[in-house]
């Protein structure tokens, strides 16, 4: 089975690189250092079986020019920028395994979450700029969080928090009762969940329901001083409401991993001094990175073998 790996960070890993070529000794990489899209990534994509894919967006379009693709392996957990109608319509396997980068992601919400709590980004710059000014901020345990989206990553953001004494609360479109007894957390609508957290974390897939979804309705409707976290995706934020919440003291600060476009060039959050920036990050921990990997070439071996059994079969 020929491989071709699209993801940079892939390729760049010397570990999941050495363990791809020993299960697929032809694997080639993108060494390029760039993003491959347009005819460059049709033609990185010729004539193989199987594809690792990050950040690429695998469509119908993609998928006719491919004809030889049997196979698409997620390198990541989002699914949003591979059409999965049309993997099915033409019998292409995804290999995913959701969650894996769950626990780097929490480690990421909850080190920003006490870095704005405790106003350790303003004292930073104030010592910077020979200011000494003791700022009182506020413990974990006297605050409401609250997680909208209670996937494998939102879980695991809820009980980090509930580690820390925060009291807990979720939406989802989606119920966990047995979890939500397990983790002592609540769950709420949406309006409440908004109206009562003192800091708001995201989790949730970018579907046409949670596209917007934080917008000037959503922001209106948070509690005065409360904090927004985003490590999902870039476009269920408005950037625009989500400013104009910010310069108006509506809401206290933000952290955002995760832009819409990415690099957010000239986007005016980049000069507010109440928004912590990282370059799409979050679930990008040495472990995190190796659990990824190894899962993408778990998705290619479990098809490998499926295809061997069909074989012995017909």
């Amino acid at each position: 089975m020929t491989i071709a790996v699209c993801s940079r960070s892939f390729s760049a890993h010397p570990v999941l690189r050495a363990e791809l070529l020993a299960a697929f000794p032809s694997a080639r990489f993108n060494d390029s250092g760039h993003q491959l899209q347009g005819p460059e990534l049709l033609a990185f994509l010729s004539g193989v079986d199987g594809a690792i894919v990050g950040l690429e967006r695998i469509d119908d379009a993609l998928l006719d020019a491919c004809p030889s693709l049997r196979v698409v392996a997620k390198f990541g957990v989002g699914l949003d920028r591979i059409d999965l109608t049309a993997l099915d319509r033409r019998g292409v396997r995804i290999g995913w395994t959701p969650g894996v980068n769950a626990p780097a992601v929490a480690e990421v919400v909850l080190a920003r979450t006490i870095e704005l709590l405790r106003h350790l980004h303003t004292s930073d710059a104030e010592v910077r700029q020979g200011r000494f000014t003791l700022r009182v901020g506020r413990s974990l345990a006297s605050c409401t969080i609250g997680i909208i989206g209670c996937g494998h990553v939102g879980k695991t953001v809820a009980r980090v928090f509930r580690s820390f004494g925060a009291a807990v609360i979720t939406h989802d479109i989606r119920q966990y009762p047995d979890f939500y007894v397990d983790a002592g957390v609540t769950t709420v609508d949406l309006d409440t969940l908004l109206e009562s957290a003192d800091v708001v974390s995201l989790h949730v897939p970018l579907t046409p329901r949670t596209r917007g979804l934080m917008a000037g309705a959503a922001f209106a409707r948070m509690k005065p001083g409360a904090l927004l976290i985003n490590t999902a995706r870039g476009e269920v934020v408005d950037a625009a409401a989500l400013e104009d919440a910010l310069t108006s003291g509506r809401l206290a600060g933000a952290a955002l991993d995760v832009f819409d476009p990415e690099p957010p060039t000239g986007s005016p959050l980049l000069a507010n001094p109440n928004v912590r920036l990282s370059a799409h990050l979050a679930g990008s921990s040495d472990a995190s990175t190796l659990a990824m990997g190894r899962a993408a070439i778990a998705g290619l071996t479990r098809h490998q073998a499926a295809g061997a059994l069909l074989e012995l079969v017909t």
